[in-house]
């Protein structure tokens, strides 16, 4: 339970201002249809997350213990200051429908844009961590909703309100508080 709640915390502080999160405004105000938006959203972290989830917990079964503390303490460090990097977004200059329709271009954009982000990078540290592919990924597939939705169907009001530094400042003193404690070896066995 552990594993999910951190997952679901870390993944929706750092897709506060994150770029998917712009793709989901930008979305939004696209097409204005929040239900395929938001299932796309779905599908697509589900499939980009469970990759990511996969590779930590390969990655935890083939490296030793001390390399593996060690990785991860200067992963989560490293996750700590891209945080704080904020994210631009280069939105399609056109403002055609996709043939995929709403559902199919929101699942196609969000899996590559997910690719290789901050939150992605994060589950394959989560589920190294914790050595549990379901629960990592429940948790950060959890975090990216609990970010994007209000983002589909509240818009820019949120974001307006919303002290996105604040949040970023958060985020990367959660992943520096994990950095060290895996560094330091504090709680027992990674």
């Amino acid at each position: 339970m552990e594993a999910f709640l951190v997952s679901t915390g870390i993944v929706a502080l750092a897709e506060i201002g994150d770029k998917t999160q712009l793709l989901a405004l930008v979305l939004a105000a696209r097409y204005r249809k929040p239900v395929p938006i938001c299932l796309g959203i779905l599908v697509a972290t589900l499939a980009n997350h469970a990759l990511a989830a996969a590779v930590g917990t390969w990655i935890t079964q083939a490296l030793g213990y001390d390399a593996m503390r060690w990785i991860l303490g200067l992963s989560f460090l490293a996750m700590a200051a891209w945080t704080l990097v904020p994210d631009k977004f280069d939105e399609e200059k056109d403002g055609k429908a996709l043939r995929f329709g709403v559902f199919g271009a929101t699942l196609i954009a969000f899996f590559f844009v997910e690719m290789g982000d901050k939150t992605q990078v994060a589950t394959v540290a989560l589920a190294a961590r914790y050595d549990t592919f379901f629960w990592v990924l429940a948790g950060t597939t959890l975090g990216m909703m609990l970010a994007n939705v209000p983002a589909v169907l509240l818009g820019e009001r949120i974001i307006r309100k919303v002290p996105v530094r604040t949040v970023h400042m958060v985020a990367a003193a959660v992943f520096a508080v994990l950095g060290v404690m895996a560094l330091l070896n504090v709680g027992g066995a990674w």
